[in-house]
C-alpha cells in the first residue's frame, strides 16, 4: 500500500475503530461524547494521538474530534451511507424543501473554515440522530472535513447536491421542462 492509499483509508479505519471501541467500552464512549466541546476535547487526545493526529493543527484535530463525538453520541453500530446533505434533508418529513431544512443547509454552506463547519455540524448531528431517517456516512464526512481547508467549494457543492437530489417522478421523466426545450 502506498502513502496515498493509507491516507485515504485512514478516516475509514478511524471511524470503524471508534464505532467498535464505543460499543465495547462504555466509559470511553462517555468521554468521547465530549470530544466536540472545546473545554473537554482533551479527553479524546490520547486516542487521536494513537492515530497520529497532529493536535496542534486545528484543521486536522477538530474534524477527528467532531466525528468522534458524533459517533459516540449516536451510538451507531456501523458506518452509514448518506452524506450530510442527504441526512439533513431526511430530517424533514416529505418536504426537504422546507424553509427550516434549507436554512440549516445554507448555514453549513456559509462556513468559511473547517473550524466553523465543525461548530455548525454539532447541533446538526443531534437533529439527524433524533429526526433523520438516513444513516450518516461518518467516514466520508471526515474525509470532507479534512479536505475542507483546501477544497471547500467542491465539498459544499457535494453537500448541496446531496440535499437537493431527489429521484425524478414518472411525470418529470415523461414531460420535458421548459428550460430543457429552450
Amino acid at each position: 500500500m502506498n502513502a496515498d492509499t493509507n491516507k485515504k483509508n485512514k478516516p475509514r479505519a478511524f471511524v470503524q475503530y471508534i464505532i467498535e471501541r464505543c460499543q465495547s467500552n462504555k466509559g470511553l464512549a462517555a468521554a468521547l461524547r465530549r470530544a466536540d466541546n472545546p473545554d473537554t476535547e482533551y479527553q479524546s487526545w490520547e486516542l487521536l494521538i494513537t492515530f497520529n493526529i497532529d493536535l496542534e493543527k486545528p484543521w486536522e484535530r477538530l474534524p477527528y474530534a467532531t466525528i468522534t463525538a458524533a459517533i459516540a453520541k449516536a451510538k451507531v453500530d456501523h458506518n452509514g451511507n448518506s452524506g450530510i446533505g442527504r441526512a439533513i434533508a431526511s430530517c424533514y418529513e416529505k418536504d426537504n424543501d422546507s424553509d427550516q431544512a434549507k436554512a440549516k443547509l445554507r448555514r453549513l454552506l456559509a462556513c468559511d473554515s473547517v473550524e466553523e463547519a465543525c461548530r455548525i455540524l454539532r447541533p446538526l448531528f443531534g437533529l439527524i440522530n433524533s429526526k433523520g431517517r438516513a444513516s450518516l456516512d461518518y467516514a466520508s464526512l471526515l474525509e470532507e472535513l479534512l479536505n475542507f481547508h483546501w477544497r471547500s467549494l467542491d465539498i459544499k457543492s457535494r453537500w448541496a447536491q446531496g440535499f437537493y437530489r431527489r429521484p425524478a417522478t414518472k411525470d418529470q421523466l415523461a414531460e420535458p421542462t421548459k428550460e430543457a426545450a429552450v
